[in-house]
C-alpha cells in the first residue's frame, strides 16, 4: 500500500475529538447567586472543565446597567452531571474607566491591602482614592492609611460572603469614603481590583442545585403552557376568522342563486311562438311583439 493510502486510512481511523465533547453549562456560587446560569463551555472530560476561569460584565450578571464597567471572574471548582460549578475569584474594573475618572487636578492615591476573611479567605484588594482637587503627599498618606485600616477592620470582622455583598452594593465604598473624607473631600472611591487568593471555609446556605433544577423546569413548563394558550388563541380566533368568510360566501351564493336568471332571447323568436309561450303561462296574447316580449320579461 501506497505511503498516502496509509496515512488517510489511520486518519479515518483517528477518533474525532469534537464528536467526543459535550457542553456544560457554568454556574455562579450557590451564595448569593443561586447556582445561575451563566454561561456554557465544551469538554471531552470533567476534570478538563476544573480549573477554567470565566468572566462577564456586572450588568449581565445582575441587570445592574451602572456597573457595565466591572468584569467579574469566576473560577469552575467542582463538576455534577453537565453542571460546572464556580466560586467568585474577584472582579476588575474596565482600564479605559479607570482612564476616565482621572484628571491632572486631582489627586490619585493608590493601595494594595491583603487581609484574612472571618472565614479564612485570602483576599486582596485594590483601592483608588481620586480626590476633588490636588493634594499635598502628606494627606495621601493619611487618607491611605485611614482606607487601610478600614478594610482590614471590615474584613477581620467580615465571612467573605459578606464581603462580597457589600462590595457589590457599594456599603464598603461608602464607609471607606466617609471616613477618608475627613482629610479632604473625595470625588471617586472605588476598588480597581479584589482578588481572592486563597479560598477558605464554604457556607452551605441558599438553594440546592436539584431545587434549582426543579425551578427551572417548572418556569420552563409554564412559558410553554402560555405559549400553547397563546397559540391555541391564534388558531381559535383564525377558525372564527374562517367561520364568518365561509357564512359571508354562503350568503353571496344564496343571493345568486335567489336571483332570476333568464338567458332566453325572445327577440330572435316568432310573434307565434311568443304567443305559444304566454299562453302556457296563462298571460294575455294581444298587442305587438314588443309589448309580447315585455310581458314575458315581467
Amino acid at each position: 500500500m501506497a505511503k498516502g493510502a496509509v496515512s488517510r486510512a489511520a486518519a479515518r481511523k483517528q477518533k474525532d475529538k469534537w464528536k467526543a465533547k459535550r457542553w456544560y453549562s457554568i454556574r455562579a456560587p450557590r451564595n448569593p447567586w443561586s447556582f445561575k446560569m451563566i454561561g456554557e463551555t465544551l469538554a471531552e472530560e470533567d476534570d478538563l472543565v476544573i480549573g477554567r476561569h470565566y468572566e462577564l460584565m456586572q450588568n449581565e450578571l445582575d441587570g445592574d446597567f451602572s456597573k457595565m464597567h466591572v468584569k467579574i471572574k469566576f473560577n469552575v471548582t467542582e463538576v455534577v452531571n453537565k453542571d460546572a460549578l464556580t466560586e467568585f475569584i474577584g472582579y476588575d474594573l474596565m482600564k479605559d474607566h479607570v482612564r476616565r475618572l482621572v484628571r491632572r487636578e486631582r489627586g490619585k492615591i493608590d493601595d494594595t491591602v491583603d487581609l484574612v476573611s472571618k472565614d479564612g479567605f485570602y483576599i486582596r484588594f485594590k483601592p483608588l482614592i481620586i480626590s476633588r482637587g490636588r493634594i499635598k503627599a502628606s494627606q495621601k498618606q493619611q487618607m491611605r492609611t485611614i482606607a487601610r485600616n478600614v478594610i482590614l477592620r471590615v474584613g477581620a470582622s467580615s465571612t467573605w460572603l459578606d464581603i462580597q455583598k457589600s462590595l457589590f452594593d457599594g456599603t464598603l465604598e461608602n464607609s471607606i469614603k466617609d471616613e477618608v473624607s475627613k482629610i479632604q473631600p473625595v470625588k471617586n472611591l472605588l476598588f480597581r481590583r479584589v482578588q481572592l487568593l486563597q479560598s477558605g471555609v464554604l457556607v452551605d446556605e441558599g438553594p440546592t442545585l436539584g431545587e434549582i433544577h426543579e425551578l427551572e423546569k417548572s418556569k420552563h413548563s409554564v412559558i410553554e403552557q402560555e405559549n400553547d394558550v397563546l397559540v391555541a388563541a391564534e388558531a381559535g380566533a383564525e377558525i372564527s376568522e374562517l367561520a364568518v368568510s365561509t357564512s359571508e360566501i354562503e350568503n353571496v351564493t344564496e343571493e345568486k342563486i335567489e336571483e332570476p336568471i333568464n338567458d332566453i332571447d325572445y327577440s330572435s323568436m316568432t310573434v307565434p311562438q311568443l304567443k305559444e309561450l304566454l299562453k302556457e303561462s296563462g298571460k294575455t296574447v294581444s298587442g305587438k311583439k314588443a309589448d309580447l316580449i315585455a310581458r314575458l320579461n315581467e
